[in-house]
């Protein structure tokens, strides 16, 4: 089976506004979601990213640049990811369809290349 990454990206200010309620009983849907992939045997992994935004990294001129992210005009951030696995991109969709971040923002969905060399 192949590996996919599903990118859950977000407008940070769509969570601005919810109570603690609300905020868990989105965690909850989130870790249901996971655990039955889970079980299934279908999840590799996932993480919620923190929400400090991070660092940019560029090399200019060969120096290394560091600078803050994401930027204040950033619309869209990633803030978590989850690594499945599935046959094919339409089981993969399959299963992104389910996922509970798509009620919140958007999933882009990737298939990880094998770097392993076997």
């Amino acid at each position: 089976m192949a590996k996919f990454i599903l990118i859950l990206r977000e407008d940070p200010a769509t969570f601005a506004s919810l109570s603690p309620d609300e905020m868990q009983a989105i965690i909850t849907g989130y870790q249901a979601w996971s655990d039955k992939l889970a079980r299934a045997g279908l999840l590799s992994g996932g993480e919620k990213l923190g929400e400090e935004g991070g660092r940019r990294l560029t090399s200019r001129d060969g120096t290394l640049v560091v600078s803050d992210g994401p930027y204040a005009e950033a619309k869209e951030v990633i803030g978590g990811f989850f690594i499945i696995e599935a046959a094919d991109y339409p089981a993969a969709e399959t299963i992104a369809a389910e996922c509970p971040h798509l009620r919140h923002g958007v999933v882009e969905l990737r298939r990880i290349d094998d770097m392993s060399g076997g």
